[in-house]
């Protein structure tokens, strides 16, 4: 039986869209990008894959690592790293961007999604969950950045859509946003 972490720690439960993605994807080496507290992390790392959790928060990434250290996780990796950076070292067979894309610089966004693309293996995923700005839902947050129709699915030409959508959803804290949401399978 797993212990789930998260709720243990006081940290929220996994993104539904990382749930989801683990029941197509099997275990293998994964990238939890902008992962925060590492909820996602936790959840990925207690189903058998092997993760490394980054994000620019040096606080955030302590708070992970304090948790890997606490329950002796030998397959969770957390890491301080700035994904505008767009220079990841390594590959993996999963990467997941849920909720992060909004937080980066604007200018980087075609660096950044290159960068993850280029670091996924051959038949390998991306999951990404991003806020939109439509003139049908205009964006009511302040986000640097935020997709626009189809910029998306543009980006991953090429690539296998397991699942795409725009749709309308709901943050946490209630406010109603446009997201897109995308698992897509690296052509091998």
């Amino acid at each position: 039986m797993i212990v789930d972490l998260n709720s243990r720690y006081g940290l929220n439960p996994a993104h539904s869209e990382v749930v989801e993605a683990c029941k197509v994807i099997q275990p293998c080496t994964t990238l939890d990008m902008g992962c925060s507290n590492g909820r996602n992390a936790l959840y990925l790392g207690q189903h058998g894959f092997n993760v490394t959790g980054i994000d620019a928060n040096p606080g955030a990434i302590d708070v992970l690592q304090s948790i890997i250290n606490d329950e002796a996780l030998s397959n969770i990796k957390a890491q301080v790293y700035d994904i505008n950076n767009a220079n990841l070292s390594d590959n993996y067979g999963f990467i997941s961007c849920t909720v992060t894309l909004m937080f980066i610089d604007p200018s980087r966004i075609d660096a950044v999604i290159a960068d993850m693309q280029n670091a996924t293996l051959a038949g390998g995923y991306n999951l990404i969950v991003c806020a939109m700005n439509t003139e049908e839902h205009p964006c009511p947050a302040p986000f640097p950045f935020t997709l626009k129709a189809g910029q998306l699915s543009e980006a991953y030409q090429g690539w296998e859509m397991i699942k795409y959508n725009e749709d309308v959803g709901t943050m946490h804290n209630g406010a109603k946003l446009q997201f897109a949401t995308m698992l897509a399978r690296k052509p091998s």
